[in-house]
């Protein structure tokens, strides 16, 4: 595994290209000092996201990108239905296996100034939010047994489940309404193991325009992280670059009264314990 422990994939104020980085403050939350303007420092990172080496070499946030980029994306999982107290705020039997449905790679987008893009066919207010914690499988792994299976994981980050609910509510595969364009917000920051050695010691909060909306906790997963990894990899290859989209707690906007959607202009947010807040605005597209 690599050396690093919080890594970004940003552009510099340096030379506008595209680099990684290892913050050079990792106390700080920055997601929101990318939002708030609060200059980002980080050292350069060389190789990729599976290998690379830290260097002494700093360089300046100009803008934070995924920290995983799509064509470094092999395959986006997801799991519905996985915290018992959004399984009770649906009104629904906790499931006995782990439901899954997929995103394709062009959902992925990064932090602010990302936007979360509502195209035309979702523009009929019910368009959701969905915090989840984001894992990064970081080498190949078929038949995982449980007790093994963190050893796979490159690193965590924050995402949004973005949902578009009529268009998922009218199939029964769920996989085209939450797979739209820009519907897949990860970021700000990958955190690698060696800083949350158990995944299921995390709080995790949804924020919209300054409420929040949904406050949970990772210990609450019906399937925790080292049972969907084992799970979905039975006579199945995980590769590098698999992201996991883990499932969110209760307080969804569909479930909620009065309803809550994703509003032009909006502004939402997943605060994840140890990781920070990937921010995101929210865009009605035009054509």
């Amino acid at each position: 595994m690599p050396d690093w422990t919080h890594l970004i994939r940003f552009v510099t104020v340096e030379d506008e290209q595209v680099h990684l980085g290892q913050l050079v403050d990792t106390t700080r939350d920055v997601g929101l000092d990318s939002v708030n303007g609060v200059e980002i420092k980080a050292y350069l990172v060389n190789g990729d996201i599976f290998s690379g080496k830290v260097t002494q070499h700093v360089y300046t946030v100009r803008k934070l990108l995924s920290p995983v980029a799509r064509e470094q994306c092999s395959y986006i999982r997801c799991l519905g239905l996985n915290y018992k107290d959004h399984a009770k705020e649906a009104n629904l039997q906790l499931p006995k296996e782990p439901v899954l449905f997929t995103k394709p790679r062009t959902a992925l987008i990064g932090p602010y100034p990302a936007s979360i893009t509502i195209p035309k066919c979702a523009q009929d207010n019910t368009t959701d939010y969905e915090a989840e914690l984001c894992v990064v499988i970081g080498k190949y792994g078929r038949d995982i047994p449980e007790e093994d299976a963190l050893d796979y994981v490159l690193g965590y980050t924050a995402s949004n489940d973005v949902s578009a609910r009529a268009l998922q509510l009218a199939n029964s595969q769920w996989s085209f309404g939450k797979g739209l364009d820009n519907s897949c917000p990860i970021g700000p920051v990958l955190v690698s193991p060696s800083v949350i050695p158990d995944p299921q010691q995390l709080s995790i909060k949804a924020i919209y325009n300054g409420n929040t909306l949904q406050d949970g906790h990772t210990r609450d997963m019906i399937f925790g992280i080292k049972k969907q990894i084992s799970y979905l990899s039975q006579g199945t290859t995980l590769e590098p670059g698999t992201i996991f989209l883990t499932g969110t707690p209760a307080g969804i906007g569909y479930f909620r009264n009065p309803r809550v959607y994703l509003e032009d202009g909006s502004d939402i947010r997943v605060e994840i314990e140890k990781i920070g807040t990937l921010v995101n605005k929210v865009r009605y597209e035009s054509l």
